[in-house]
């Protein structure tokens, strides 16, 4: 039977079967409808056999052509606010698998994205531009690329390449097993740690160091002469006290007595007639060497005088116990959830 328009005043039944959801007898909903299935929507040749119960594909009514719709399926709240339940694919009781085959997925979300899952894996590259946050450990096999900053409570584990290009400002630990390489302001162990600040005697300029480890803040300079004096470098005058200042003198060639007649006005006067030609060693302490070397304490926080302007190079096992402590809650809270089920 073919008709133009068909007109239901209560309730559409395509198919066998009861569907006791839409209401029996008084409390029929009016307006609903039952399809047994499978059901096409859209164009017929896109699905040549049943693949699913709900098959849609593109719009090919001529009628309906101009203009076209753009949509494949859509979902809309216009008329009414919206609600986090407005979508909603597999419940608690009726969990369901998704696989989404796309070249591009675009999400503009206004307020909170939520993902709840014990495992999240991802193929490919992740491009990340604003600020994150990240609560337990985080395990990554393969490169990172992030524009943005990174806030994180927890333990994070990383296999593969990690590329930073820019400044990393870290509070706590960082400990590796491998060489760490970095590309901007942040050094690695091969070249100690340095220290850059503003040039003591030179105005607009900057003066960088990077320190031999010992019991003092000091620093060094060593070189080769064949003069009666030794000119230290200009800016030590604010720089180091110049009551620090030790000299060691070894003679080229010939043995001979090398001797520091006088240290003043930042030059070194070597005592004797002729020196020759000779090596030396000059180190010194600089003003605000407030270094103590030995304290009582079970950890850095514990020093008596301050850590501010000092980097530090924390127990190796720090970082691997803070993830074992993550990774050890997550699975007990699995286990609780099994138990519960």
């Amino acid at each position: 039977m073919k008709v133009p328009d068909l007109f239901v005043g209560r309730r559409l039944f395509v198919g066998c079967g009861e569907p006791v959801g839409l209401g029996i007898g008084p409390t029929e909903i009016r307006g609903s409808a039952y399809i047994e299935g499978p059901m096409i929507v859209g164009n017929p040749l896109t699905y040549p056999v049943a693949e699913a119960n709900l098959m849609v594909a593109r719009c090919v009514n001529v009628e309906a052509l101009t203009p076209p719709p753009l949509s494949i399926f859509k979902v809309s709240s216009r008329t009414l606010p919206p609600t986090p339940l407005d979508v909603m694919l597999g419940d608690p009781t009726g969990p369901v698998g998704i696989q989404v085959n796309s070249t591009i997925i675009s999400i503009l979300n206004q307020t909170v994205l939520n993902i709840v899952s014990p495992i999240t894996n991802g193929t490919g590259i992740l491009n990340w531009i604003g600020a994150k946050t990240l609560t337990g450990a985080e395990v990554l096999a393969g490169a990172k690329a992030q524009a943005g900053a990174e806030a994180r409570a927890g333990g994070k584990t990383l296999n593969g390449v990690t590329v930073i290009n820019g400044s990393l400002l870290v509070t706590g630990a960082i400990t590796s097993n491998v060489d760490v390489i970095a590309r901007s302001n942040i050094l690695s162990d091969k070249k100690s740690r340095p220290f850059d600040m503003k040039h003591p005697t030179k105005e607009g300029w900057r003066l960088r160091h990077v320190c031999l480890e010992g019991p003092e803040i000091g620093v060094y300079k060593h070189g080769k002469c064949s003069g009666k004096i030794i000119d230290m470098p200009d800016y030590w005058s604010g720089l180091v006290r110049e009551e620090t200042i030790s000299v060691q003198l070894t003679p080229i060639g010939t043995p001979r007595q090398l001797s520091v007649e006088n240290i003043e006005n930042n030059k070194v006067y070597i005592g004797g007639d002729d020196p020759g030609e000779y090596f030396y060693l000059l180190h010194a302490s600089r003003y605000d060497d407030d270094l103590i070397v030995e304290y009582e304490g079970n950890s850095h926080q514990d020093y008596p005088g301050g850590n501010q302007g000092y980097e530090f190079s924390f127990e190796n096992d720090n970082m691997e116990r803070i993830v074992k402590e993550v990774i050890r809650e997550k699975l007990s809270q699995m286990e609780n959830k099994n138990g519960n089920t």
